[in-house]
C-alpha cells in the first residue's frame, strides 16, 4: 500500500488484531501512533508513492542457561514485546538504504560490498551487507529496498538490540524478494554469519533465534550448525506474572575483557581435556582432576566450568517444569541459576571497579522484595553490568516497579509481556 493508504489502514483499525498480539491491548493505542509516526517519518525520507509494508523483530530475555551456548549448552529465552519496527519499500537495483531513528542513514550498495570488508567492520552497515549476502549464499534472493526503523529494544539492556537489527534486515529481505517463505531460524542463522564474518563480533546463535522464532524457546546447542530449537507454549502473563528488566546502568566501556574471559575460560577447562568446548568433556572427569585444574587453569576457571554443567540440567529442569506448568519448580530454578551466577560464574560485578555493583544491589533489593512470595530475580544476559530480571506477581508489580525506579531512576525498571511471534510482516 502507498503510505497513505497505510496510514488510513493503521488509524481505521485494520491491524488492530495484530498490534494486540504484539503488545497487548492496553499497549494499542500508543503502538498505533508509533507506527504512524514511523510511517510519517518514511514517507518524508523516502517518498509518498512507494509500495510501503509494517515490520516488526522482537527483543529477546534469556530466561536461563546463563553464559552456556558459548560452550555447546542449553538455554531458554523468549520474545518480549519490546521491539524494533520498520516501514520498508523494495526499490530497484541493488542499493539499501536503512535509516534508523536517532542514527545516520546507512547505504550500502550490495555489489560493491558483497564480501567481507576488515575496514568496515562492526557497524551497522556492515551487518546489511552481512544479512545480504547471507542470503544470496543460502540461495535466496536479496535486492534493494528502502526503510526506515525505530526501537524501544534499548542497547546495552541485555536484550539484543543488534539481533534484533539483523534478523529485522533478514525479515525485510524474507517479504520483499522471497515470498516470505525463509524459517525464521533460518533467517537467526544468517544473522549470525553476518554478525560474524562481515561485523566481525564471534556471537553465538540464541540472540538472533530468540528475536526471530517468537515466543519461549528451549535451544540445544551441542551441535552449533544444526542447533535444536524447541518452542514452550507456556502464558507467564496469563498465569499472573510479569516479566520485569531492571536497568542499573553501569559502565559498559570496559568490560570487553571481563565477557571474553568467560568463555575463554570454560575453554581453558575443556583444553585441558583435549577438546574445544565443555559439552564435549564429561561433568565427573573435571570433578576428578579439581587439583591439576587450579594449578593450570586457576581456580575461577573450575568454578566457571561446574556452573556450566549445572546450569545445563537447570535448563531441562526449567523445560519441563513450564510444560507442567509448575511455575514453583521454574521459579526455584531461576534464582538457582542467578545464585551460580554470582557465586561460580562470577558475572555480577567487575573485579576492575569494586565499587560500582548496580546489579548485585538490584538482587539484594529483589530479593528483599520478593522474599516468601512465588517469584524469582537472577542476573540477565551478559552480566558485569546492565540488567537484572524478575518475574514479579501482576499485583506486587507497581509497587516492584516503584522501589526500582527510587534506586535506578525514573523508567529503570520495564515491565514486559512475552509476545507469541518474533519476526513479522504486521
Amino acid at each position: 500500500m502507498k503510505p497513505a493508504e497505510l496510514k488510513a489502514a493503521l488509524l481505521g483499525g485494520k491491524f488492530d488484531d495484530r498490534l494486540t498480539c504484539l503488545y497487548g491491548a492496553a499497549a494499542l493505542p500508543a503502538q498505533k501512533a508509533r507506527y504512524a509516526a514511523a510511517l510519517e517519518s518514511f514517507e518524508a525520507l523516502y517518498g509518498a508513492d512507494r509500495d510501503a509494508d509494517f515490520y516488526s523483530v522482537a527483543g529477546r530475555s534469556e530466561l536461563s542457561g546463563n553464559h552456556t551456548d558459548h560452550n555447546h549448552g542449553c538455554v531458554i529465552a523468549a520474545s518480549i514485546d519490546l521491539d524494533i519496527i520498520a516501514v520498508a519499500a523494495k526499490s530497484e537495483g541493488n542499493g539499501i538504504r536503512v535509516k534508523s531513528e536517532g542514527f545516520r542513514e546507512d547505504v550500502v550498495d550490495l555489489e560493491t560490498f558483497a564480501e567481507p570488508d576488515p575496514a568496515r567492520r562492526e557497524c551497522s552497515a556492515a551487518l546489511i551487507a552481512g544479512m545480504a549476502a547471507g542470503f544470496r549464499k543460502t540461495g535466496y534472493r536479496a535486492g534493494g529496498f528502502d526503510a526506515y526503523t525505530t526501537s524501544n529494544v534499548l542497547k546495552g539492556s541485555g536484550i539484543s538490540s543488534s539481533a534484533a537489527f539483523e534478523d529485522m534486515i533478514g525479515n525485510i529481505l524474507n517479504h520483499l524478494y522471497n515470498g516470505g517463505r525463509v524459517d525464521n531460524v533460518e533467517i537467526a542463522k544468517i544473522a549470525q554469519y553476518a554478525e560474524n564474518v562481515f561485523f566481525g563480533k564471534p556471537c553465538g546463535l540464541m540472540d538472533q533465534v530468540a528475536c526471530a522464532v517468537g515466543g519461549i524457546v528451549a535451544i540445544d546447542f551441542e551441535d552449533p550448525k544444526r542447533p535444536e530449537i524447541e518452542k514452550i507454549n507456556f502464558d507467564i502473563t496469563g498465569a499472573g506474572y510479569n516479566l520485569c528488566i531492571v536497568n542499573t546502568g553501569g559502565n559498559h566501556a570496559d568490560l570487553t575483557d571481563d565477557y571474553a574471559s568467560v568463555p575463554a575460560e570454560m575453554k581453558a577447562v575443556a583444553a585441558a581435556f583435549g577438546k574445544p568446548v565443555l559439552r564435549d568433556v564429561e561433568e565427573s572427569e573435571v570433578l576428578a582432576k579439581i587439583a591439576e585444574l587450579r594449578s593450570s587453569v586457576g581456580d575461577r576457571a573450575v568454578l566457571r566450568a561446574l556452573h556450566f554443567y549445572a546450569e545445563n540440567r537447570r535448563v531441562a529442569k526449567q523445560k519441563a517444569a513450564l510444560r507442567a506448568g509448575d511455575l514453583s519448580a521454574f521459579f526455584e530454578n531461576v534464582v538457582a541459576s542467578g545464585r551460580s551466577s554470582f557465586c561460580y560464574l562470577q558475572n555480577v560485578y567487575t573485579t576492575k571497579n569494586t565499587s560500582e555493583q548496580g546489579l548485585s544491589l538490584a538482587l539484594c533489593l529483589a530479593e528483599r522484595i520478593l522474599a516468601g512470595k512465588r517469584a524469582a530475580w537472577r542476573v540477565h544476559g551478559g552480566g558485569f553490568a546492565g540488567t537484572v530480571q524478575a518475574f514479579v506477581p501482576s499485583g506486587e508489580t507497581d509497587s516492584f516497579r516503584a522501589a526500582m525506579d527510587a534506586v535506578f531512576g525514573k523508567g529503570a525498571c520495564m515491565v514486559l509481556r512475552i509476545r507469541p511471534v518474533g519476526a513479522v510482516r504486521v
